[in-house]
């Protein structure tokens, strides 16, 4: 496993852009950082920016879970908004992490901070630009990725320990046939989660120093120890230049390790 960044402050939230950058944040330090050939860039957001997702058209959504809000960063012009913060009158509950969907809703956890109280939910944030919860009472929902046909939507709780999965409805933004689909485990529990081209879901498994590798039953198929114990995300490259991307936040690394696994945007 290959060392890119070091000394960094809470790693988290690995994703690849259409040309192959590699973005992440350093959650306590407030940055969002660009990675490319062995170079790398801090850019100044403030908050505690979390998960990211990377917009068909280039920009940078990324929860912030300390502004309670969804904000999004723009590479050209170096520009940062708040895009969401309530829904309602409701204060959003630390948004966590987030993905887009094959029509171009963004759907985000809001776990809150305790992990077993049964209060988080997930937002969806239309195209229509109206935002709902579309599934609550969870025990600290956390990473989220569709599957790579896009009509099934896996999340990480981390409190249970338990990968869920279910129907969605990028139209009516609804989603049915809520079930469990794996048992991480762990000292925590899962965190990140993503998916290779053919199906496989990575699991940053926190607290438990690995990523679980789980084919489409479910089942283990591969076990990836970390340099420390808290790995809190992943990303597969869709080129498959680069492998596997881990973020481990005991240690605050960005980690690489190739793989034969391509990732999907």
């Amino acid at each position: 496993m290959n060392l890119l960044i070091d000394d960094l402050d809470f790693p988290e939230g690995p994703a690849f852009d259409q040309q192959g950058n590699i973005w992440l944040v350093e959650k306590e330090a407030g940055n969002l950082i660009h990675y490319r050939d062995n170079k790398y860039d801090r850019l100044q957001v403030n908050g505690h920016p979390n998960g990211i997702a990377v917009a068909p058209d280039g920009t940078i959504w990324f929860c912030d879970a300390l502004q309670n809000s969804i904000r999004r960063y723009n590479p050209i012009d170096n520009s940062c908004e708040t895009r969401l913060n309530k829904i309602g009158n409701n204060v959003l509950k630390m948004p966590n992490d987030l993905c887009f969907d094959s029509s171009g809703n963004l759907l985000f956890t809001c776990p809150g901070s305790e992990l077993t109280d049964g209060t988080g939910y997930i937002c969806c944030l239309q195209t229509n630009g109206t935002t709902r919860i579309v599934h609550q009472n969870m025990q600290y929902p956390n990473g989220l990725a569709f599957a790579p046909d896009s009509s099934k939507l896996y999340v990480a709780e981390t409190g249970s320990k338990w990968i869920w999965k279910m129907n969605w409805n990028p139209l009516s933004c609804q989603m049915d046939s809520i079930e469990k689909f794996a048992l991480a485990g762990g000292q925590i529990g899962p965190d990140g989660i993503a998916f290779d081209e053919e199906g496989n879901l990575f699991v940053a498994t926190y607290g438990s120093g690995h990523i679980l590798v789980l084919d489409q039953n479910g089942a283990v198929t591969e076990k990836i120890q970390t340099s420390g114990l808290n790995p809190t995300n992943c990303a597969l490259d869709p080129s498959g230049a680069m492998g596997l991307i881990i973020t481990e936040a005991e240690k605050g690394q960005l980690l690489q390790l190739s793989h034969t696994k391509k990732g999907i945007l």
